[in-house]
């Protein structure tokens, strides 16, 4: 059957990375960013693409650009509306966007582009040399894409838990608990996801870290892998001190064509589902499910008309296990297989909003050469929002739509009020302990109450929270004292 002309195709991908030791040496973020487009544009045999865009879309990075967009339509020659994703917008909503605009005729060609040059300002900490970055005042996006509420509650930030690390180590360990695994065997667990990953990274030449770490080093606590926050090690987590940058080119078929690109380069999206329902962890009644993640991967797959189990190439968001492990317990997915094509975020790199445009470049390289379907997730806050693509170097069987579920996922989600403070007997729903330097110092429950509140504590008790690492502390009973503290 011929393509529809206005069926959207990838055309262009590329990555780029630097690790200059002299911050002076080193690229800023958007030099970075440009030189990933430009070998998007020879990956694609089309360097003109570039000025012929007329829309180009970046994710929030740590960067300081208002507009990082337009210096990248400047840089090349192109007349385009700019649109910036702030931090909790799912990088797949810049994927939808990208092949909606596409498909309706309002683009012909659109731009994706993300990066970070954090290690570069981690070496200007260290040596004292300047890092300087193109300044631009006074220039706004010609649109902006903002979460509807925050990513957390007030009370969680008030009691000091909005570190990342923090949250999902408590989604963790609710995982565990609804499992009925030991701490022992989740540790054993966690060792060997993490290895697998690793292995992953040391096969792909654009990781990050290609050093093998094995289970032994992986099961946390050594010198080169201390405690973060139980049961979370140094390497479990996400490695966002890189320098990094991902480039996409988007085009219809007619332009494609037009620009004489090789159809063996293409690599068509079949479906973009996503849920921008946002619950903050302390509310959700099970932490440690994501409905999300369940009715997206459905939906997507079902429109692209295949099976879970025929999804030859996966790249699930790995910015800590909890969050692949989830996943793949949504998704139905065999937690035996691979769960990632580049090493994940611990090990590929885990540059901060910009990880599945990285992703996707590696994935575009393999469904070239290894043909078959991808997919690719994202994650947005504390597995707030959740979003799933596939990808085929063949032609789809249906146009690719973008599905938003959110409203499936509010109706499939249920809640449960915070208490602001709270004195008296409560159960633990799951935990986490911080570490200092990689001791125990401070514990955090989730505890649900006897009338079906739910509340947080914390506790500085060193030797408690030592203990609580060892120890299988979910369902168990403690008494919550006035100021959220707690005691067991």
């Amino acid at each position: 059957m011929p393509l529809d002309p206005r069926t959207p195709v990838l055309v262009g991908a590329a990555a780029v990375q630097q690790r200059e030791y002299d911050p002076r040496q080193a690229r800023e973020p958007i030099a970075l960013m440009i030189e990933a487009l430009r070998r998007a544009a020879d990956d694609a045999g089309a360097p003109s693409l570039l000025a012929r865009a007329s829309s180009i879309r970046v994710p929030r990075g740590f960067w300081e650009y208002s507009d990082p967009a337009r210096l990248i339509a400047e840089r090349v020659g192109a007349r385009a509306q700019t649109q910036v994703a702030e931090l909790g917008v799912l990088q797949t909503t810049l994927f939808g966007g990208a092949v909606d605009a596409i498909a309706s005729g309002a683009a012909e060609v659109v731009l994706v582009a993300g990066g970070e040059a954090k290690y570069r300002a981690l070496r200007s900490q260290i040596t004292g040399e300047p890092a300087p970055s193109t300044p631009q005042l006074g220039v706004e996006p010609d649109e902006i894409l903002r979460p509807a509420r925050e990513i957390w509650s007030s009370l969680e930030e008030s009691l000091g838990l909005l570190m990342p690390v923090t949250q999902f180590a408590m989604i963790e360990n609710a995982l565990r608990h609804a499992e009925g695994a030991s701490v022992g065997e989740h540790r054993a667990e966690l060792a060997r996801l993490s290895a697998d990953f690793s292995r992953a990274a040391a096969a792909n030449p654009a990781a990050w870290d290609r050093a093998p770490h094995d289970e032994p080093e992986l099961l946390g606590g050594g010198a080169r892998n201390r405690m973060l926050a139980f049961p979370y090690a140094k390497l479990h987590t996400s490695q966002w001190n890189v320098d990094q940058a991902a480039g996409l080119i988007f085009t219809s078929v007619s332009a494609a064509r037009a620009a004489g690109i090789d159809e063996r380069r293409w690599v068509f999206p079949l479906a973009v589902a996503e849920s921008n329902h946002m619950v903050p962890l302390s509310e959700r009644a099970a932490p440690h499910r994501s409905h999300g993640f369940r009715l997206a991967g459905r939906r997507a797959l079902a429109h692209a008309c295949v099976e879970i189990d025929t999804i030859e190439h996966l790249e699930l968001y790995s910015c800590f296990p909890a969050a692949v492990r989830v996943q793949a317990g949504e998704l139905g997915i065999d937690p035996a297989r691979r769960l990632t094509l580049s090493g994940g975020m611990a090990f590929a790199g885990g540059p901060l909003n910009n990880f599945v445009l990285q992703a996707l470049v590696h994935m575009v390289g393999v469904l070239r050469d290894a043909g078959g379907t991808g997919m690719l997730t994202a994650v947005s806050g504390m597995l707030t929002k959740q979003g799933v693509s596939l990808w085929s170097a063949c032609p789809p069987q249906r146009a690719c739509a973008w599905i938003d579920v959110s409203n499936e996922v509010a109706a499939a989600t249920r809640t449960l009020a915070v208490a602001p403070d709270h004195d008296g007997a409560a159960t633990i729903a799951t935990y986490t302990v911080q570490h200092d330097a990689g001791v125990p110092a401070r514990a955090a429950v989730l505890c649900d109450l006897p009338d079906g509140r739910r509340a947080l504590a914390v506790s500085s008790d060193a030797r408690l929270a030592a203990d609580m690492c060892e120890a299988e502390y979910c369902g168990r009973g403690v008494r919550l004292r006035p100021g959220h503290g707690f005691a067991v």
